[in-house]
This record gives C-alpha cells, sequence and structure tokens, in this order.
C-alpha cells in the first residue's frame, strides 16, 4: 500500500472510483480475452481441415506428376512447367476481430489453361496441372488462416497479461486502500461520536447543577 494516501472521504471516493474503473476494465478484457480465444479455436478447426486436404490434393497431384514422368519423359514435363507463368495477382488486405488485423488474400481463381498442346500429352499431366492448382488455392487459404491464428495467438497473450495487471495487481492494491482508509475513517466517526456523548454528558451536567 502507498505510505502517501490522504485518509480523507475525498481520497476514499477516488479510491472506491478507481477500484471500480479497475474491476470493469477487467470484465472487458476478460470477455475479450474468451472471445479472441473462441475466434482463434474456430480458425485453428479451419486449418486443420485444410492441412487434411492439401495432404490429400499434394498426393493426388504427385501421383499425377509421377504418372506424366514415366509415360511422357522427364525432360518433357520440365518443359512443360517452364512454360507455366508464375502466379500474379495476389493481394493482401487486412480485416480488423477485436481490434486485431488480420491477413484476408484477395486473389483470381484461375481456370484450368492448357500451357503446352496435346501432342505428346496425356491426362495425367492434365491431372497434375488441376491438382496443383487446387493446392496453390489450398495454400493461400492456409497461410491467410495460419497467419490470423498467430496474430490472435499474440493478442490473447497481450490481453491476458493486462488483465493479470488488474487482476492480481491494481484491483488488490485499490481493494486495500479503500479497507485501510474505511477503517481510519470508521475510527474517526467513533471517536468524533464518543466525544460528542461526551460533551453532551458534560451539557447536561452543568445544566442540571445550575
Amino acid at each position: 500500500m502507498q505510505q502517501n494516501i490522504t485518509f480523507t472521504k475525498t481520497s476514499l471516493m477516488s479510491a472506491q472510483s478507481s477500484l471500480e474503473l479497475a474491476q470493469k476494465g477487467f470484465e472487458l478484457l476478460d470477455k475479450k480475452r474468451n472471445v479472441l480465444i473462441m475466434t482463434m479455436m474456430g480458425f485453428i478447426d479451419r486449418a486443420e481441415e485444410i492441412q487434411k486436404k492439401v495432404a490429400v490434393v499434394f498426393q493426388d497431384a504427385y501421383e499425377a506428376l509421377r504418372t506424366a514422368n514415366i509415360t511422357m519423359g522427364i525432360s518433357n514435363v520440365e518443359q512443360i512447367a517452364q512454360s507455366i507463368p508464375i502466379a500474379s495477382g495476389v493481394e493482401v488486405v487486412t480485416k480488423s476481430i477485436m481490434g486485431v488485423e488480420i491477413p484476408e488474400i484477395k486473389y483470381q481463381e484461375e481456370q484450368l489453361s492448357h500451357y503446352y498442346s496435346f501432342f505428346n500429352t496425356n491426362t495425367a499431366m492434365d491431372v497434375a496441372l488441376q491438382k496443383f492448382l487446387e493446392v496453390k488455392k489450398l495454400l493461400y487459404e492456409l497461410s491467410e488462416v495460419e497467419d490470423s491464428v498467430y496474430k490472435l495467438a499474440m493478442e490473447v497473450k497481450r490481453t491476458q497479461k493486462r488483465a493479470n495487471a488488474l487482476q492480481n495487481i491494481q484491483i488488490p492494491k485499490y481493494k486495500e486502500i479503500v479497507r485501510a482508509i474505511s477503517e481510519v475513517l470508521e475510527e474517526k466517526e467513533r471517536e468524533d461520536f464518543f466525544r460528542l456523548k461526551v460533551v453532551k454528558k458534560k451539557g447536561e451536567r452543568r445544566a442540571a447543577e445550575a
């Protein structure tokens, strides 16, 4: 407890106001933390679903690519791969959730385009291309979700730290100040009441003697 406390009604009201503010602040932070955790858990569930899809599509893509390498020749597949343009048109914007800026990846969904002639190619090449396009789309979504989870987790940590400071330091401190001032003021009131009672008895005794 601070040593420079003034034991007055004004100080008591100020301490009570600070205590009420700290308690409301803790309640708001606690609610924010719960919302953040629920939101984060939703993203985690979504990330797990996407990871499972990525694993399945990757397996299909590599199986198709392996078949294409066997049936068309690795050099031919490499030449076709080099003709595919680098991904473009991807934009990362942000949106706010409880004050946390999380990413949102905007991109133009690609349709299957053949960057090669049908001569000396087969359906395995088409399947591989389609599957890798699906993988790319899923990886966009996964990176968006995983970054959101990270940023939400960091905000949960910060919010928890602030809530703990209020719950374990500020609120107990102001409760102790309120208790100490209240006890001193109550003691003063008892002393004043006792003095008034003594003065009253003396006044009554003098009146009786007159």
